[in-house]
């Protein structure tokens, strides 16, 4: 059985609008798409109704997801939907969710006019669980808003992708983020930006004869770890035009301001064996609650 694009739905804006997103997704990748609804117990009042029988409390959490895909049916011809309803903790259901999926999309709100995010307690636990992708998507992000503007400075789906963003550590490259980076970008036929951040030296606050030198040298011996960290991956996907951006500063700073024009930014989650259990780290947390653009969170070792 192939694999789906999996969205977690209920009846939020924001997971209507990772439903959206996923949906467009599914048409890149050529893959089904999968909705999931994870039942909620019904209120006590409704539940205790005479008249409201388990049919009818089942007919009406059937009615979000079965309503959804309709909808996506008709807005996105071709593409096969598929539901699921699923009972249990939401959390639990959703990874479960996952581990059939080749990537899951969540939603998160906005958070007012602060310019930040609030990513909400459940798809943090399931970004910071699962194996597979997850994508978190903003309330109201639009097709359009992935894409530059046309000619007149329009909003439009019809032009050319903005680019897709690559959060990469250089001292621990990992293959199964750098794969989805750049699968990412050639299904968008847009360009990658791949950034890294390296902290700033003592040297950046005390200066010293030859400390110039040596700060060359040390920006020189950055740029040359991520060249070749992307060197077999720009053999892999030679169609992919990438950009290298070397910084010097804080990683959640710098990728966060780099990601500001993304179509979607990717970033890593290191999947832990030890005793600390579950982590996001907080560059991916960051990323998470302060960039506009869908996040994907690849989880590797």
């Amino acid at each position: 059985m192939s694999r789906t694009v999996t969205v977690g739905l209920d009846r939020s804006p924001e997971s209507r609008a990772a439903a959206e997103w996923a949906a467009r997704e599914a048409l890149l990748r050529g893959l089904p798409l999968k909705i999931v609804h994870v039942a909620e117990p019904a209120p006590v009042l409704v539940s205790q109704a005479p008249l409201v029988g388990p049919e009818t409390r089942q007919h009406w959490t059937r009615q979000i997801p079965d309503e959804a895909a309709e909808g996506l049916r008709l807005r996105h011809p071709g593409l096969e939907v598929l539901t699921e309803q699923l009972t249990g903790p939401v959390p639990d259901a959703l990874c479960e969710a996952a581990d059939s999926a080749e990537l899951l999309a969540l939603g998160s709100r906005g958070f007012g006019g602060i310019g930040g995010f609030v990513v909400g307690s459940v798809s943090l636990a399931v970004v910071a669980r699962v194996a597979r992708p997850v994508v978190v998507v903003r309330e109201g992000e639009q097709a359009a808003d992935e894409h530059g503007m046309d000619p007149a400075g329009v909003p439009s789906a019809a032009t050319p992708f903005r680019p897709v963003v690559l959060a990469l550590d250089v001292d621990h490259p990992d293959d199964t983020l750098l794969e989805f980076a750049f699968d990412a970008a050639a299904r968008r036929e847009t360009l990658l930006r791949v950034v890294s951040a390296w902290p700033e030296t003592a040297m950046s606050y005390y200066r010293f004869p030859g400390d110039a030198e040596l700060q060359d040298d040390l920006e020189r011996s950055h740029r040359t770890a991520l060249a070749e960290a992307l060197r077999p991956w720009r053999q892999k996907f030679p169609g992919v035009d990438v950009i290298e951006a070397s910084r010097c500063g804080s990683a959640a700073q710098v990728v966060v301001g780099a990601a500001r024009d993304a179509s979607l930014a990717v970033v890593g989650r290191r999947i832990r064996t030890d005793s600390l259990g579950a982590h996001i780290g907080h560059v991916t947390h960051a990323v998470l609650h302060h960039t506009g653009a869908p996040v994907a969170v690849v989880a590797h070792h």
